[in-house]
């Protein structure tokens, strides 16, 4: 689940979230889409973090956290080169969980990646 998201170019289905690699924003978008706290699923950060501003969460100071929270780490660039923010949840005990590109799928990790992954901004959903 949340690892493929197709659209069709040029009569082509293209998978954009290339087979779990990208899947981060798709992972949490659609998760916050079913418990009803945003408008719609995303495959974008960017996408996402406007989407859920728009429905009343706000960012923190990371030392603020709690469970349930959205962390977004630094920009890095992985296998293709290009740079990616990344986006997950954290679960509490300076745990997350998030889409891991090398597993293709959600797990859970240290929330800060054992300090080799920056945390840029934390989102708290306001009526919480």
């Amino acid at each position: 689940m949340f690892r493929n998201l197709y659209l069709e170019k040029n009569k082509r289905k293209i998978d954009i979230t290339e087979d779990g690699d990208l899947s981060c924003a798709f992972f949490v978008s659609n998760l916050l889409l079913i418990w009803g706290l945003i408008s719609e699923g995303h495959a974008t950060i960017n996408g996402t973090i406007k989407d859920m501003e728009k429905n009343s969460w706000k960012k923190i100071p990371p030392k603020k956290i709690k469970p349930g929270d959205i962390i977004v780490w630094e920009e890095m660039s992985f296998g293709n080169g290009q740079p990616h923010l990344h986006l997950g949840f954290y679960i509490g005990n300076k745990k997350a969980v998030s889409n891991s590109h090398q597993a293709k799928f959600p797990t859970s990790h240290v929330w800060n990646y054992n300090g080799q992954r920056k945390i840029t901004a934390v989102y708290s959903y306001s009526k919480f």
